[in-house]
């Protein structure tokens, strides 16, 4: 395991880190037993968010008793300061801890959403006064538009920035690692495989493995998912693989979504657009896993309806919304064809 100090704040961490989100899926004892595995191979990060179901939860009753073994992360998606304290404080208590490392606002993704969390009575303040009584160490900021988080973090309020970095998704590295190194803040990179759309796994972790971050956050809800993780990052990535890794990740990122998901809910049909934007290349040149192509198959009359929808046939609903102007009705009408094509081949036989 590599270990890094994580910014400026002193600490040091494990390159891989333990993502929780998943943990409330799992019976108990098996999420107790991945989270002590993962501390027993050197894993110290852990990461999860108030809004993650009973994940804290599960923390507090799996490893609350080995605290002084890892760097605890979790999250507030609240805008205002009296709910944020209030969200902080629950925390605290799911985890049975006296103190939180780094409680980050969570899932930032407009302008408007900035200005509420750092105005006079925003999550912000909650922070700091949570950090001047103790209960939480450092404060850092996530969300989708590595772009403006480049901006966010300028004035040096946070700590730390949490942002996607994957085959599918290599955005960050254009302005906001840079930004965020030459400023030594703590950068932690997630969704290595997007969710488990993309393989494989293997490269998918080695992408993000080889940039400049800290920590990479995997989800992980087993002692076989760390065992793979693990695995994954036994040997440092040379000069010739880092090359081969970034040209696939450029080959991969072409679809260009953030998954920022100004679109989402704006589809009449029900389509999930980013997981159709981000998939696409590597559903093309690669092959999903197993739960990509699951995706697929539960998802596929809402696909295909999309091209018998009439008002979005010459101007579709979602597309004004992407502040990128990305072709979405495009991409979708390509999985279509998928689907299309892969029935008529199987109608040969």
């Amino acid at each position: 395991m590599r270990y890094t100090e994580f910014g400026r704040t002193g600490h040091t961490v494990s390159s891989l880190g333990f993502g929780a989100m998943n943990l409330p899926g799992v019976p108990l004892e098996q999420a107790r037993a991945a989270l002590n595995y993962a501390l027993d191979h050197g894993i110290n990060y852990i990461d999860t968010a108030a809004a993650y179901r009973n994940s804290e939860e599960i923390i507090g009753e799996s490893i609350a008793h080995r605290r002084k073994e890892f760097f605890l992360a979790t999250k507030t998606s609240k805008r205002d300061a009296k709910e944020a304290k209030e969200e902080i404080d629950r925390s605290l208590k799911r985890m049975n801890t006296d103190y939180i490392d780094l409680l980050q606002i969570h899932y930032v993704n407009h302008v408007h959403e900035f200005q509420q969390i750092m105005n006079e009575n925003g999550a912000y303040q909650a922070a700091l006064e949570a950090k001047r009584e103790g209960k939480i160490r450092f404060i850092g900021i996530t969300g989708h538009r590595p772009e403006l988080l480049a901006k966010w973090i300028a004035n040096g309020d946070f700590d730390q920035v949490l942002f996607h970095l994957s085959l599918v998704q290599p955005f960050a590295n254009d302005e906001l690692i840079p930004a965020a190194a030459r400023m030594n803040m703590a950068r932690t990179a997630m969704k290595p495989l997007s969710g488990g759309l993309i393989g494989p796994i293997d490269k998918a972790i080695r992408y993000p493995y080889s940039q400049n971050i800290h920590v990479l956050i995997s989800g992980m809800t087993s002692t076989e998912d760390v065992k793979a993780n693990i695995a994954a990052m036994e040997r440092p990535v040379n000069e010739e693989e880092r090359r081969e890794l970034e040209q696939l990740a450029a080959e991969l990122g072409a679809h260009d979504c953030r998954r920022c998901n100004y679109c989402s809910g704006s589809c009449p049909a029900g389509i999930a657009i980013p997981d159709v934007m981000i998939s696409s290349q590597v559903r093309l040149k690669a092959g999903l896993l197993p739960k990509g192509q699951e995706w697929y198959e539960n998802n596929k009359d809402k696909i295909i309806s999309c091209a018998d929808y009439e008002p979005c046939k010459d101007k579709p609903i979602c597309e004004p919304k992407c502040p990128y102007r990305l072709p979405m009705r495009q991409a979708v009408m390509e999985a279509a064809s998928y689907y299309n094509s892969r029935f008529r081949s199987e109608s040969r036989y």
